[in-house]
């Protein structure tokens, strides 16, 4: 499903919905679980990728991708495009993208960049506000045992609760490795949640994981973040909620 058709499926009672789930959270109290995605979920990863190949222009004297900024990915994860938008032309993009790829490859997935990372709009008041409902937290990510220090630190940066949290009530659910498919992964962690408690609510921006969710969880309430994903060519089933941020109030509308 592409990009922009995602963000159409965004409702205007889209703050309501995230409220209710708040709710019935807070009915629950301790049994309720809810689970939450990292990457371009509560996380926004454009500050960590354009870090790398900043870091790449200036290993390579690049000085037009030493200028990399977060807005140079806007189209998601396509690195070709933000060579582009930095001003590469096609033909250097396509000469310099392996070497790119590789150098990207070796940093991306450590704990030492993603605290480059920067919260969701409202991803941190909204954690917080979840926590105060007495709810267990779950994180569940495809990022691997060896980020945890890093997504552990960027976490507490950006404002929201951290594992094991008070009383025991947030998680952290890793890969053990890198090698690990993600899809496999967290489908094989649904029954880990389903031991915890009643989920009521499960926050994920890839389509196949927020499906994923939907069939394994009919009785929660699936949100699907309309920010990026991998790509793939994945329908969301009926009955998911896709937002574009957490914050619970329009800016735009204030006085």
């Amino acid at each position: 499903m592409a990009f922009e058709d995602l963000k159409r499926r965004v409702l205007p009672d889209w703050r309501d919905i995230l409220r209710g789930i708040l709710e019935r959270a807070r009915s629950l109290g301790p049994q309720a679980v809810l689970a939450f995605d990292l990457d371009s979920t509560l996380f926004d990863n454009r500050p960590r990728q354009a870090r790398i190949l900043r870091e790449y222009g200036d290993a390579r004297a690049l000085g037009l991708l030493s200028a990399c900024e977060p807005h140079h990915w806007e189209t998601g994860w396509d690195m070709r495009a933000a060579m582009r938008a930095c001003g590469l032309g096609d033909a250097d993009v396509e000469r310099l993208f392996p070497d790119a790829r590789a150098f990207w490859q070796e940093r991306f997935f450590t704990s030492a960049y993603c605290v480059s990372d920067e919260a969701i709009e409202g991803a941190g008041a909204f954690l917080q506000a979840v926590a105060t409902t007495g709810a267990q937290v779950v994180y569940l990510t495809g990022r691997h045992e060896a980020m945890r220090e890093g997504t552990v630190a960027c976490l507490a940066r950006c404002g929201m609760v951290t594992p094991p949290g008070e009383g025991g009530r947030v998680h952290l659910v890793m890969k053990p490795t890198l090698a690990e498919d993600d899809d496999t992964f967290k489908r094989e962690a649904h029954a880990r949640l389903g031991r915890m408690g009643t989920v009521v609510a499960a926050f994920d921006n890839e389509p196949t994981h927020a499906n994923d969710y939907r069939h394994r969880f009919p009785e929660a309430t699936v949100i699907h973040l309309a920010t990026d994903h991998s790509g793939r060519a994945v329908e969301l089933r009926d009955g998911i909620v896709s937002v574009p941020h957490f914050a619970l109030e329009d800016v735009t509308h204030r006085a």
